[in-house]
């Protein structure tokens, strides 16, 4: 069976509400956390966006959990700086932290005011700071010129391991091509034909062998029509398809796209229901499509209720038999 890990959206609690709920999903059960690195949240209604790396450090020193973080190396960040972080990480916390690589969005990343480019340009971006990041991981000293440009870097403090550096995709394209690079997947998720076909892909373009983890994205209420409402005020940018959501730069903008979403249609992006068997159900069916981890995202802004009731209810269920 898949192990069940928890999902901290810094876009919806505040760090310290954060913290506290990946401590209280530690104590009833689950066995691994990631987190999401945003600037921006996707909507006013959501309403945080605290810096997901400074978080990291509270949240591996105040649990035993292993984290592993989404981000976009290349503009916001400069790829060495981004190695810089996660070997600070890996040196204080052996073996505990991974992160997932992805294109990005310009929601997070125009802020610094360069112009964003098309989405073959992001990847090739993505394809170069994975090998300086790499280089400087092994103690290289990296200059480069591309499309990103470093100058006779060197990282200083390393850890014995470098972090597993993991491909974000969504669709089968951008899985097969992670497949030739990345140390493993992860995605969101879809409807479970498209989900086969993503797996596929990566293990088809060089994947094989590699884990492959899921963001499932969910929402829980004591009633179905409190889960509905909470999934609708909260996540229902998440509906959005094509190039929308890579391409919007404001919550407005967001807001504005996603003003004729109703709230039937965003259970096309989140499980919504307030039967724990049914998510139980969703998620064995995840897991025997050979997903390694399955990190849940319940998506109110009210974690505690969620957390108990699956841990009491849904955990056990899923769990591997000692």
């Amino acid at each position: 069976m898949a192990r069940l890990g928890f999902h901290a959206s810094h876009e919806q609690l505040a760090p310290s509400a954060l913290l506290e709920a990946v401590r209280r999903a530690e104590e009833a059960g689950f066995t691994t956390a990631m987190c999401s690195d945003h600037f921006a949240p996707w909507s006013h209604a959501q309403g945080q966006s605290g810096y997901a790396w400074s978080w990291l450090g509270a949240a591996l020193a105040g649990t035993g959990l292993p984290f592993g973080v989404v981000t976009a190396p290349g503009q916001r960040y400069h790829p060495a700086v981004a190695a810089q972080k996660a070997a600070t990480l890996c040196e204080m916390f052996p073996g505990r932290f991974w992160m997932a690589l992805g294109s990005g969005q310009a929601l997070n990343e125009h802020i610094t005011g360069d112009r964003w480019p098309a989405k073959p340009e992001r990847k090739a971006r993505l394809r170069e700071c994975v090998d300086v990041m790499r280089a400087l991981f092994a103690g290289e000293c990296v200059s480069h010129r591309g499309l990103v440009t470093v100058d006779r870097a060197q990282l200083y403090t390393l850890p014995e391991t470098p972090p597993p550096l993991i491909g974000a995709a969504v669709s089968a394209e951008t899985a097969r091509w992670a497949g030739s690079w990345a140390d493993g997947l992860i995605t969101v998720n879809q409807d479970v034909p498209q989900l086969r076909r993503v797996v596929e892909a990566f293990r088809e373009g060089g994947g094989a062998g590699k884990p492959v983890y899921l963001q499932v994205h969910l929402s829980w209420a004591e009633d179905e029509q409190t889960a509905l409402r909470i999934a609708h005020e909260q996540w229902r940018t998440g509906v959005l398809g094509g190039d929308v959501p890579w391409n919007l730069s404001t919550p407005e903008e967001y807001e504005q796209a996603s003003a004729t979403v109703r709230p039937d249609d965003v259970r096309r992006a989140v499980l919504v229901s307030a039967d724990l068997e049914r998510h139980a159900g969703w998620l064995a069916e995840y897991a025997d499509l050979g997903f390694d981890t399955l990190f849940l995202h319940h998506v109110g802004q009210e974690q505690r209720g969620f957390i108990d009731a699956f841990g009491q209810k849904v955990l056990p269920q899923l769990r591997e038999p000692a």
